[in-house]
């Protein structure tokens, strides 16, 4: 029996199922118990305060269309000088790695085994979010997807900081709010090897990614996937913890139009495509 035949069993045996289970359970266990031994229940939304703040029940139906959603999607670096709202960023958070399935907590965005090795963090600036009570205060927050939470972490407008990291892209420092997404390895290394650290891991940001991209333009926001940028210096303005590397950056803004494609154009550019022959 080769190796792939063997990797298969394994794969699909009760055996894994069960391992791949008590993995999720244990993430889940490790944010209600982050929550409940370190954070302090903070004020309403929209109001500053050291604790956790309950981000609004997210919406599972919305005016754009998936369809449209992928044909607008476009990456965008220029921002109005505006905030987003707290139901948005509710939003975004939600479609980048919240929960879509209540028995095991299953994610908005697949992942390997279903263990969930990426975390989600939330940079905001002064009066980027605004929420029913006020503007939410600036600084570092992390997403808590079993409680649909985010908690500070650090306070002050910390953009700057991140655009020096981020070898100055503009973008970064003149957008309201970035997510910084991060990456603990060893969670699916732990199962899968060396092939979980240096493939599952990066597939599952990419999905994560991807749902942002298209939350982001049905809501009329833009967004924008970084990767360049100095990994000691995001992990020193955001005081991330050992065992964790910062993959992206995706900065979030209100845009003056989103992009639009008609399905006339998309007509003429394949008939113009399927008019040339094909190389032999």
């Amino acid at each position: 029996m080769n190796r792939r035949n063997i990797l298969m069993l394994v794969l699909l045996s009760p055996l894994y199922r069960l391992i791949a289970s008590l993995v999720v359970a244990a993430g889940a266990l490790g944010a209600l118990s982050l929550t409940a031994a370190g954070v302090r229940k903070g004020g309403g939304a929209g109001k500053a305060a050291v604790g956790e703040i309950f981000l609004p029940i997210p919406s599972l139906s919305g005016a754009m269309s998936v369809e449209e959603a992928l044909s607008r999607r476009r990456s965008v670096r220029k921002y109005l000088k505006s905030p987003i709202t707290l139901s948005e960023l509710s939003q975004i958070l939600w479609a980048a790695y919240g929960i879509s399935e209540t028995k095991w907590g299953l994610r908005t965005a697949p992942s390997a085994g279903a263990i969930y090795p990426l975390n989600v963090y939330v940079v905001v600036g002064e009066g980027g979010v605004l929420g029913d009570g006020g503007a939410l205060g600036a600084g570092v927050y992390r997403y808590l997807p079993h409680r649909h939470s985010i908690i500070l972490l650090k306070g002050g407008d910390v953009r700057r900081g991140l655009y020096e990291a981020a070898l100055r892209q503009i973008w970064v420092l003149e957008a309201p709010v970035s997510l910084v997404v991060t990456a603990q390895y060893e969670k699916t290394a732990r199962v899968y090897g060396e092939r979980g650290r240096v493939r599952y891991v990066h597939m599952d940001l990419g999905h994560l990614g991807q749902n942002v991209y298209l939350q982001a333009t049905a809501l009329g926001l833009g967004t924008v996937a970084v990767g360049a940028f100095d990994d000691d210096g995001v992990r020193e303005v955001l005081g991330l913890p050992d065992g964790e590397t910062p993959l992206y950056i995706m900065p979030v803004g209100r845009v003056a139009r989103l992009y639009r494609i008609s399905r006339e154009e998309l007509a003429e550019y394949y008939s113009r495509n399927r008019s040339i022959p094909l190389a032999p």
